[in-house]
């Protein structure tokens, strides 16, 4: 792995501003592999989930993936561009612009419930600012992570884009080695040591995590409507997704209504489980017994338990499909309201105004992503303006996620940094300030001996400021 990292870093070195056609060439060959062998990635992630949906990794992966693409290979000419910015009056007629360059050697460590969109959206806006790219794929999606390392090679060099695969401590050695940028997407736990091993070699860190991403029903939301949403955005790969709705917060009075309008949703959605291939398996047997364990904690602690759409089978943990599962009368003692989710099973608190429900998102730890569904004005800006969290949708979920002009990112222990479009291309970029003199230049004015002469300069200099 050190020898790879130094045969990046020396072809870097070779050619450390790569021009636009080098670019294009990169992103071209990394759209032709991803189109060419779109199906074998689909079945090894599925045969790494157990099962996973195959529309959901064309729809979710595949797709994003390629639209990412699609438009950084549009504007990457104009984003390359140096850029004019004003010079001060005073230290005219000298000119001042920003040069975007590469940063280097880019390492980028990538999750299991994404394993393609997650590894290569990053990669592309990494090679689109003419970096070197070394990925880290999840170990928990072995399959995936072998054929990536096989297609990637099929068009190019070590030097210019490898994978590296390996169990957990190869990801810890990987962390640890001094890259021009370190982008990792996982969990806030995992996130604090990848952030710590690369602190050692002042190595910049982007953390794309987690955590509990709200839901807030207003007072004249459509429930129909709104629970079709948010069972659809929930349950997308079961509920594995870093953005997925993760609590909802409405009026106890709703909670009836909104609980039966979410079980026709799922019925209709996912009428039955174990032979439906639209219905994704949780990826492992640990996280299914995690999920079952959140729900048998909540139910000891006095959860009340709503079983959605009974008529569905019972959790069979041999094909790990998790009946979908609503929970009320939950609070903040119960695991399901501490961590991160990431599976089928929605808590519903009851908050009986808009102000209560802004000061519980405030009360807990920034969240990733927020969702609102309502339709008075006032009370979307309220929510948007009293809030903080790394992005939002209002009267859907997951869509900010997949604009390209959107940033992606979180905030505080939801993570760091963003990417996506323009984003993830200035995030691998260096933007360097340049300032170019004149001939004719006025700053020998200010040079010493000082007396009285710089006195009066400086007078006029700081009312033309």
């Amino acid at each position: 792995m050190k020898t790879l990292f130094e045969q990046q870093r020396a072809a870097f070195a070779q050619d450390s501003f790569p021009d636009l056609g080098a670019r294009l060439d990169r992103l071209a060959r990394l759209k032709a592999l991803m189109q060419k062998h779109e199906e074998r990635m689909a079945q090894a992630i599925s045969a790494d989930f157990g099962q996973r949906s195959r529309h959901e990794t064309l729809i979710a992966e595949s797709f994003i993936l390629l639209s990412d693409l699609a438009h950084t290979q549009k504007h990457l000419k104009r984003w390359m561009k140096p850029r004019r910015v004003a010079t001060a009056l005073h230290f005219l007629p000298g000119s001042s612009r920003i040069l975007p360059q590469p940063l280097g050697v880019v390492g980028i460590i990538s999750p299991w419930n994404y394993p393609l969109q997650l590894a290569i959206v990053p990669a592309v806006a990494a090679l689109a600012a003419g970096n070197r790219v070394m990925l880290k794929p999840s170990e928990l999606t072995p399959r995936f992570s072998d054929l990536l390392a096989e297609i990637l090679a099929e068009r190019f060099s070590r030097e210019e884009f490898a994978v590296v695969t390996g169990d957990a401590e190869v990801g810890r050695a990987f962390s640890a080695l001094p890259f021009d940028h370190l982008f990792f997407t996982g969990s806030t736990a995992v996130g604090r040591h990848v952030a710590t091993a690369a602190g050692a070699n002042l190595t910049p860190v982007t953390l794309e995590l987690g955590g509990k991403s709200p839901v807030i029903v207003g007072a004249d939301a459509d429930l129909q409507a709104v629970a079709k949403k948010i069972a659809s955005g929930k349950l997308l790969n079961a509920g594995q997704t870093c953005i997925a709705p993760d609590y909802v917060l409405l009026p106890n009075a709703r909670f009836d209504d909104f609980a039966h309008a979410y079980a026709k949703a799922v019925a209709e959605l996912y009428p039955t489980l174990e032979n439906n291939p639209d219905y994704t398996s949780i990826a492992s047997p640990r996280h299914y017994a995690r999920l079952q364990g959140l729900i048998a904690d909540a139910r000891a602690k006095g959860a009340r338990f709503f079983e959605v759409n009974p008529a569905q089978e019972a959790a069979d943990p041999q094909t790990r499909k998790l009946r979908p599962t609503i929970l009320s009368q939950v609070n903040d003692g119960m695991s399901v309201m501490q961590e991160e989710i990431f599976g089928p099973v929605l808590p519903v608190l009851s908050c009986e105004s808009l102000d209560e429900a802004i000061a519980y998102v405030n009360a807990h730890p920034r969240p990733l992503a927020l969702y609102y569904f309502g339709h008075n004005a006032a009370d979307i800006d309220r929510v948007l303006r009293q809030t903080t969290s790394g992005g939002v949708t209002v009267n859907d979920t997951l869509l900010h996620f997949v604009q390209s002009n959107l940033p992606c990112g979180g905030v505080g222990p939801s993570g760091s940094g963003a990417y996506h479009g323009d984003y993830g291309f200035k995030l691998f970029t260096k933007e360097k300030p340049v300032f170019i003199q004149s001939r004719l230049s006025g700053s020998a004015l200010l040079f010493p001996p000082y007396g009285k002469f710089t006195e009066t300069m400086l007078y006029w200099m700081k009312k033309i400021a």
